[in-house]
Protein backbone atom coordinates (compact mmCIF):
# COMPACT_ATOMS: atom_id res chain seq x y z
CA UNK A 1 0.00 0.00 0.00
CA UNK A 2 1.46 3.74 -1.06
CA UNK A 3 2.42 5.45 1.64
CA UNK A 4 0.47 9.07 2.48
CA UNK A 5 3.50 10.95 1.32
CA UNK A 6 3.87 8.90 -1.87
CA UNK A 7 0.21 9.76 -2.48
CA UNK A 8 0.48 13.04 -2.58
CA UNK A 9 3.58 13.39 -4.26
CA UNK A 10 1.92 11.56 -7.13
CA UNK A 11 -1.42 14.06 -6.63
CA UNK A 12 1.52 17.03 -6.55
CA UNK A 13 3.00 15.44 -9.82
CA UNK A 14 -0.91 15.28 -11.40
CA UNK A 15 -1.58 18.83 -10.67
CA UNK A 16 1.59 19.93 -12.05
CA UNK A 17 1.93 18.38 -15.13
CA UNK A 18 -1.68 19.49 -15.98
CA UNK A 19 -0.67 22.99 -15.33
CA UNK A 20 2.30 22.64 -17.64
CA UNK A 21 -0.32 21.25 -20.20
CA UNK A 22 -2.69 24.15 -19.83
CA UNK A 23 0.12 27.00 -19.94
CA UNK A 24 1.50 24.83 -23.54
CA UNK A 25 -1.64 24.54 -24.66
CA UNK A 26 -2.89 28.73 -24.04
CA UNK A 27 0.91 29.80 -25.39
CA UNK A 28 -0.03 27.89 -28.77
CA UNK A 29 -3.42 29.76 -29.27
CA UNK A 30 -3.54 32.04 -31.96
CA UNK A 31 -6.16 34.64 -30.59
CA UNK A 32 -6.34 36.39 -27.12
CA UNK A 33 -8.05 35.64 -24.51
CA UNK A 34 -10.10 38.90 -25.21
CA UNK A 35 -10.81 37.72 -28.74
CA UNK A 36 -11.60 34.64 -27.79
CA UNK A 37 -14.64 35.89 -25.43
CA UNK A 38 -15.59 38.85 -27.87
CA UNK A 39 -16.01 35.60 -30.36
CA UNK A 40 -17.97 33.67 -28.03
CA UNK A 41 -20.15 37.38 -27.25
CA UNK A 42 -20.40 37.79 -30.84
CA UNK A 43 -21.37 34.08 -31.38
CA UNK A 44 -24.09 34.15 -28.56
CA UNK A 45 -25.77 37.44 -29.50
CA UNK A 46 -25.94 36.41 -33.11
CA UNK A 47 -27.07 32.76 -32.70
CA UNK A 48 -30.23 34.45 -30.16
CA UNK A 49 -31.08 35.84 -33.29
CA UNK A 50 -30.94 33.38 -35.81
CA UNK A 51 -30.05 29.61 -35.93
CA UNK A 52 -26.71 27.92 -36.47
CA UNK A 53 -26.17 27.53 -40.46
CA UNK A 54 -23.85 24.12 -39.32
CA UNK A 55 -21.27 26.79 -41.12
CA UNK A 56 -18.75 29.01 -39.39
CA UNK A 57 -19.67 32.07 -41.21
CA UNK A 58 -20.69 34.08 -37.76
CA UNK A 59 -17.61 32.92 -36.59
CA UNK A 60 -15.55 33.85 -39.83
CA UNK A 61 -17.02 37.37 -39.69
CA UNK A 62 -16.03 38.28 -36.28
CA UNK A 63 -12.31 36.89 -37.18
CA UNK A 64 -12.68 39.29 -40.68
CA UNK A 65 -13.53 42.10 -38.52
CA UNK A 66 -11.18 42.14 -35.98
CA UNK A 67 -8.18 41.13 -38.27
CA UNK A 68 -7.78 37.88 -37.12
CA UNK A 69 -5.70 35.49 -38.95
CA UNK A 70 -8.30 33.03 -39.78
CA UNK A 71 -6.09 30.36 -41.07
CA UNK A 72 -4.64 29.73 -37.66
CA UNK A 73 -7.65 30.11 -35.64
CA UNK A 74 -10.61 28.08 -37.22
CA UNK A 75 -8.08 24.82 -37.29
CA UNK A 76 -7.70 25.52 -33.58
CA UNK A 77 -11.08 26.05 -32.88
CA UNK A 78 -11.69 22.63 -34.81
CA UNK A 79 -9.29 21.16 -32.59
CA UNK A 80 -12.09 21.76 -29.47
CA UNK A 81 -14.51 20.58 -31.00
CA UNK A 82 -15.97 23.93 -33.00
CA UNK A 83 -16.69 22.82 -36.50
CA UNK A 84 -19.47 25.44 -37.05
CA UNK A 85 -20.52 28.28 -35.17
CA UNK A 86 -23.07 26.82 -32.28
CA UNK A 87 -20.05 24.03 -31.87
CA UNK A 88 -17.60 27.08 -31.24
CA UNK A 89 -20.09 28.47 -28.40
CA UNK A 90 -20.76 25.18 -27.25
CA UNK A 91 -17.12 22.84 -27.52
CA UNK A 92 -15.01 25.73 -27.41
CA UNK A 93 -16.26 27.89 -24.87
CA UNK A 94 -16.65 24.92 -23.04
CA UNK A 95 -13.28 23.99 -22.43
CA UNK A 96 -11.81 28.08 -22.94
CA UNK A 97 -14.25 30.16 -21.69
CA UNK A 98 -14.31 32.17 -18.13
Amino acid sequence: MASKEDIQRHKDNYRAAARAQQEAEEAAMPISREHLAGLFDHLDAALGREPCQHTLRLTRLFLTSHSLPEATVVPWLGQYGGYCDCEVLANVEDRWGE
